[in-house]
């Protein structure tokens, strides 16, 4: 018998009252963040109904561009189907990333938000 190592990424979906909470445990990279999309997209569909999408990332060991860009679609996805997204837990390593590459704000606008307030017209 082969004994496969543990999945580099594991998602966990509850439903409640708050909407649509997926805990994201482990690595979130180039190689597991079409998971991250292919799992929330299904839970979207299935429930509609659901007000929010919250990732929860108190388990969270690494995150990549691969990642970030997996969050970037997941936004697009919930921003799509009108429901707010919200990054709970974040540890360091991604709110560093988030701040460095200027997406935090971006990710973490309410649907009702213009991405673009407060920005000079021209």
């Amino acid at each position: 018998m082969t004994d496969l190592p543990p999945p580099a990424l594991r998602l966990t979906v509850t439903h409640g009252a708050l909407g649509l909470t997926v805990d994201v445990s482990g690595d979130l990279d180039l190689d597991t963040g079409d998971h991250l999309v292919e799992t929330v997209t299904e839970h979207l569909a299935r429930h509609p109904e659901a007000p929010a999408v919250r990732l929860d990332f108190g388990e969270l060991s690494w995150i990549d561009s691969g990642g970030l860009s997996a969050l970037l679609m997941v936004h697009r996805r919930a921003r799509t189907a009108g429901r707010a997204l919200f990054l709970d837990r974040r540890p360091a390593l991604l709110e560093r990333l988030l701040r460095q590459t200027g997406t935090l704000d971006h990710l973490t606008a309410r649907p009702d938000q213009d991405d673009t307030a407060g920005a000079d017209a021209t």
